[in-house]
């Protein structure tokens, strides 16, 4: 199960960014992934970065950072930011 929360906060200070992470979030809740092959198939533009699985949302102007666990059909998200946010790095630490 994922939640909605983070997504919502971003959403609400990003009102542009509302449909795009909609969309992200109906889809993964609609598919079943069980490697990160068969995401890319439906996410091409995702990229995993260590542990981590970073989908570019909103015409690249929003980086989802997830942590997924295929076995368990888990999606946490770790960090949601705007382009610029991510490009400083700091959701490494």
């Amino acid at each position: 199960m994922i939640t909605r929360k983070r997504l919502n906060e971003f959403a609400r200070l990003h009102p542009d960014t509302q449909n795009a992470l909609a969309q992200w979030y109906t889809l993964i809740k609609r598919n079943d992934f069980t490697s990160f092959v068969e995401l890319r198939k439906l996410f091409p533009s995702a990229d995993q970065v260590g542990k981590l699985t970073v989908f570019n949302i909103g015409g690249n102007k929003v980086r989802l950072v997830t942590a997924i666990h295929y076995n368990r059909k888990k999606v946490y998200i770790r960090a949601v930011l705007t382009h610029e946010e991510y490009n400083k790095g700091t959701w490494k630490k």
